[in-house]
């Protein structure tokens, strides 16, 4: 198979997209990303290793503001990373595709899939997070960080899984909760497949189970892992992966 390409989406706004995509055939199998996380991760370069072995397309790439796409992470939002997700999806794929959503990713995946329901064959969940700034900001926040969001407009968490903290901005709370998805039904019909780690300190598993409940389609299925963590990158995890987005590509 040709080495996978490079390259830089360019947006109306004169942002560029950055990713990387491997020619193959459909469909084509598409990794969205978590919160400050990048297209270097383990779970989207096991996914391409995986789908250049099959033949099959692959696109990985960086939301506005992080990893080698241009713009500040402070200036992003739900409304821009799904904005981003959908110019990747519409400039550089054809055809039907598989999209994989990462924590936050799982949001932006289902938000795409209501977008382009003709274009997507199937979502596989990982840890997927829809709703969580609103969850942040009403059962992780303190009464002094909500204090500094709504004077300030931002503030600062550590974080377990980056070297700095996360910035969490009024806006981003404010546009996430004109993209809830799990307060009525999401109107998709695709299959489903959710894969959560009942270890996971990030987002509670049973998120899981409220988007199964949530999705009008019957073919969804939730596995939990166990002794799994939120990142789910060990060997059996990608492993796991793997074999869930064949079973939709098949």
């Amino acid at each position: 198979m040709p080495e996978p390409a490079s390259g830089q989406l360019r947006r109306p706004d004169r942002e560029t997209i950055a990713y990387v995509q491997s020619d193959g055939r459909a469909p084509g199998v598409v990794f969205l990303g978590g919160f400050m996380s990048d297209m270097t991760g383990t779970k989207a370069t096991a996914l391409e290793h995986y789908c250049r072995g099959r033949g099959q397309a692959f696109l990985r790439f960086d939301y506005s503001g992080h990893g080698a796409s241009s713009g500040r992470f402070a200036d992003g939002t739900i409304s821009r990373w799904t904005a981003d997700a959908l110019a990747a999806i519409d400039s550089l794929t054809t055809g039907p595709v598989v999209l994989v959503g990462s924590s936050m990713g799982g949001w932006i995946m289902l938000l795409a899939a209501l977008a382009r329901p003709d274009r997507v064959k199937g979502l596989v969940g990982v840890a997927a997070a829809p709703d969580f700034t609103e969850r942040m900001w009403h059962h992780e926040l303190g009464d002094a960080q909500r204090a500094a969001i709504t004077g300030a407009g931002f503030t600062e968490i550590p974080s377990d899984y980056d070297d700095g903290p996360y910035v969490i901005t009024k806006a981003l709370i404010e546009d996430g909760r004109r993209h809830l998805v799990l307060e009525s039904a999401i109107d998709l019909a695709c299959p489903v497949r959710l894969l959560h780690g009942m270890e996971d300190s990030a987002v509670p598993w049973r998120t899981a189970i409220k988007i199964a409940d949530a999705l009008g389609g019957c073919d969804v299925a939730v596995t939990l892992i166990k002794n799994g963590d939120h990142r789910l990158s060990e060997p059996a995890d990608l492993s796991r992966l793997c074999m869930t987005v064949e079973s939709l590509l098949r």
